[in-house]
């Protein structure tokens, strides 16, 4: 029997769903280049795998939850430092801990999920804690949704920039026949695309608190692609040049 194993990002529920419900469950796996790498990895073995968790920690590896959330990793595979570095080394590694920067719970079943990167955390203006993450995987099961990002530091309100699914959205309008153009301006800009999203925006935000929820979104006109710059060769967001890119419609969010 072969494994499948997803990493560098999170797999989308919905797509674990779907694979798993065709007898063709994708593991998924975490770990770090100074983890060497693997931490952690689902198995099909005594059926330790779990949709939204990246598995179990691998053998003789140890995983502590630090106050903050952060995930600390111990274990042979740690690497012992930052060549010719130890002041950045000393900034990592406490009592042979390694501090992933990573923020995550392990539940009482042992499997590790990672909520966001410790800098991909922020706050509101009204002091009120914000996970992007948290809400993008949600958002993301979406058919309407391709990829968003969820934006809103020392702001009054989390919002979102998305783009949407293009190419499902094109069948859509041919299905509905509700007179939308098909380009990706036009799908960008139509009050019917855009009433659309909301429904499924106010959909997922009920699984979520006042405070975190998406109050307004713009959508953008092109795909988010790592030629574009939007996202990395492992196919992460770059959050500060998206937000840069799209300027205008964040100051549209909250400056009018």
């Amino acid at each position: 029997l072969g494994t499948m194993v997803s990493g560098s990002a999170a797999l989308q529920p919905r797509l674990a769903r779907i694979f798993g419900a065709a007898n063709m469950q994708v593991m998924e796996g975490y770990g770090l280049t100074e983890t060497s790498p693997v931490v952690t990895v689902g198995l099909y073995k005594n059926n330790m795998y779990k949709v939204g968790s990246v598995g179990k920690a691998i053998d003789n590896v140890e995983i502590k939850i630090a106050e903050d959330g952060e995930v600390l990793i111990k274990g042979p595979n740690v690497m012992m430092g930052y060549y010719k570095d130890p002041e950045k080394t000393a900034s990592v590694l406490t009592d042979d801990y390694f501090h992933t920067g990573d923020k995550g719970v392990v539940d009482a079943y042992v499997f590790l999920k990672i909520t966001c990167r410790k800098k991909e955390m922020f706050k509101t203006s009204g002091g009120k804690y914000v996970i992007p993450p948290l809400l993008e995987n949600d958002m993301k099961q979406s058919l309407f949704i391709e990829q968003i990002m969820v934006v809103g530091e020392g702001e009054k309100m989390p919002a979102a920039l998305i783009q949407p699914n293009f190419d499902f959205i094109r069948d859509w309008i041919d299905h509905k026949q509700n007179g939308v153009g098909k380009s990706q301006a036009e799908i960008a800009n139509s009050e019917i695309v855009v009433d659309r999203i909301q429904k499924e925006v106010s959909k997922y935000n009920k699984n979520f608190g006042k405070w975190e929820q998406i109050k307004r979104f713009e959508l953008t006109p092109d795909v988010w692609s790592i030629d574009g710059g939007h996202l990395t060769p492992t196919m992460k967001m770059k959050r500060e040049i998206i937000k840069g890119i799209y300027s205008d419609l964040y100051d549209k969010i909250y400056r009018c």
